[in-house]
C-alpha cells in the first residue's frame, strides 16, 4: 500500500509539474537559429582531420550547439522557452548572403557562423539580425571591419597570442626567434603576435621566413636546424596557418629551447584534457555525442548553443529585438571557472585562455600578476582604449 501510495504521490506530482510548464510553453515563442556553414569545407578534409593540428576545427560545429541544447533543455522547458536550429551550407560568399536572408524571411532571430571573414561580413550586411561568429579568429571583424550587431564566441587572433605572450613573460623566456610561413594569413597573424610581444616587453632576436616545398631547390626554407642556427634566444614563436611545418618542429631546433605558437605550446579557447571547473565533464558529454574530442571551435559552438539558451530563457515571448538584446547582457558560465560576458566594444567574448602542448593543459591565461582596472580578462585582446570598431554597439 505504501508502495502504491507513493507512486500515485509521484504520479500527480509528475502530472502538476507537466500542467505547471505546458500553460508557458503555449505562450512562448520560438527563437529560430540558423547556422551557415561552408558547402565541401575544405578544413574538414579527411586527411586533414586525422593529423588534428592543434588549434584547428575537428568537425561540424553544429555538434557542440546540439550538445549544448540538449544541456539547457530542462531550463528551456521550466522557462516556457523554445529554441530551434537549423543549418545553411553555403559553397560561396553570394550563396552565404543568400542563406542569410532566406533565414531572415523564413523567421530566424539569430545567424551563427562558420565562415571565412569576408563571408561573415557579408552576411551581417545582408540582414538586421544578431551573428554570433564561431569559427573565424580574424582581429579586423572586431576592429576596423567591425559590425554593431556581431558577437564572438571563438577568441580573436590577438588573444591567442596575449596568452602566449604573458605565458612567455610569467616564465622569463623574453628573447625571441620568430618563424614566419610565406602565405597572407600568415603574415598578419605575425603582425598580431608582433603587438603582443610589443604590449608585454619581450624581444625578437630575428624573424625568418619558413617555407614547405616539393622543390629541391628550397629545401633548406624547411630545414629547422638552418632556420634555428646563429641566434641566441630563449624560444622559437612559429606562426603556420596550415599546421603541417609547426607540428614538426619542437625538439628539431638548434638550441634546446622550447616551441610556442602554432606547435609545442598552443593558446587554445578549449581542449578535451582540461580538468578543472567541471570541464572534464563538458569534454566526456560532447565525446559521447559527437564521437570525438571537443577542440576550441566546438567549445565556441557549445558556448553559441547555451547563449541561444540564455537569450530565450531571458524573454521567452520574444520578440527578436528582446532576444538581440538579451545577448549582448548575457553572463554564461564556460566551465573555466569564471563567469565570461561579451565585451562592449568589439561583440568578444572574454575568457581565459588554455595553454595546451596538445597531451595536457600546461597553463592559464591571464597568467598569475597580470592586472587590469576592471576586468582582468581584458588583457587578453584588444581593450576598450585601444578600440578600432568605429560602431556604437
Amino acid at each position: 500500500m505504501r508502495t502504491r501510495a507513493t507512486a500515485s504521490c509521484f504520479a500527480g506530482a509528475w502530472l502538476m509539474a507537466v500542467a505547471l510548464v505546458a500553460p508557458a510553453a503555449a505562450g512562448a515563442a520560438v527563437l529560430k537559429a540558423t547556422l551557415i556553414t561552408p558547402d565541401d569545407d575544405p578544413r574538414l578534409e579527411r586527411s586533414r582531420l586525422e593529423r588534428a593540428y592543434l588549434g584547428h576545427p575537428g568537425g561540424r560545429l553544429s555538434d557542440g550547439l546540439e550538445v549544448a541544447l540538449e544541456e539547457t533543455k530542462f531550463e528551456l522547458e521550466a522557462a516556457g522557452a523554445e529554441v530551434a536550429l537549423a543549418s545553411a551550407p553555403a559553397a560561396t560568399l553570394e550563396a552565404a548572403r543568400a542563406a542569410a536572408v532566406a533565414a531572415e524571411k523564413n523567421g530566424a532571430a539569430v545567424l551563427l557562423t562558420d565562415l571565412p571573414a569576408e563571408w561573415t561580413l557579408a552576411v551581417a550586411d545582408a540582414v538586421k539580425l544578431p551573428v554570433l561568429n564561431l569559427g573565424d579568429a580574424s582581429d579586423r571583424l572586431r576592429q576596423q571591419d567591425c559590425r554593431a550587431r556581431m558577437f564572438h564566441l571563438i577568441p580573436s587572433e590577438r588573444m591567442r597570442s596575449d596568452a602566449l605572450a604573458q605565458t612567455l613573460v610569467s616564465r622569463k623566456w623574453s628573447k625571441l626567434l620568430l618563424l614566419v610561413g610565406g602565405s597572407p594569413q600568415d603574415a598578419l597573424r605575425a603582425a598580431t603576435v608582433q603587438a603582443s610581444i610589443k604590449r608585454y616587453g619581450l624581444q625578437v632576436v630575428a624573424s625568418k621566413p619558413f617555407k614547405l616545398s616539393a622543390d629541391p631547390r628550397e629545401r633548406d626554407l624547411a630545414n629547422p636546424l638552418l632556420l634555428t642556427a646563429g641566434n641566441s634566444y630563449d624560444a622559437v614563436w612559429v606562426v603556420d596557418s596550415d599546421g603541417e611545418f609547426a607540428r614538426m618542429l619542437p625538439y628539431r631546433t638548434v638550441l634546446p629551447r622550447p616551441v610556442v605558437g602554432d606547435g609545442g605550446l598552443v593558446a587554445l579557447a578549449w581542449h578535451a584534457q582540461f580538468e578543472r571547473y567541471g570541464a572534464p565533464q563538458v569534454s566526456r558529454r560532447f565525446a559521447k555525442a559527437a564521437k570525438r574530442p571537443m577542440t576550441a571551435q566546438d567549445w565556441a559552438a557549445w558556448m553559441a548553443g547555451k547563449t541561444l539558451a540564455a537569450a530565450a530563457i531571458a524573454a521567452p515571448k520574444g520578440p527578436n529585438a528582446a532576444w538581440a538584446q538579451a545577448i549582448g547582457k548575457s553572463t554564461l558560465d564556460g566551465s573555466k571557472g569564471t563567469s565570461l560576458s561579451f565585451r562592449a566594444w568589439d561583440g568578444q567574448l572574454r575568457q581565459p585562455m588554455l595553454l595546451t602542448d596538445g597531451q595536457g593543459v600546461i597553463a592559464q591565461a591571464p597568467a598569475e600578476g597580470v592586472l587590469h582596472p576592471r576586468n582582468v580578462l581584458d588583457t587578453l585582446g584588444a581593450d576598450a582604449p585601444e578600440k578600432l570598431c568605429p560602431i556604437a554597439r
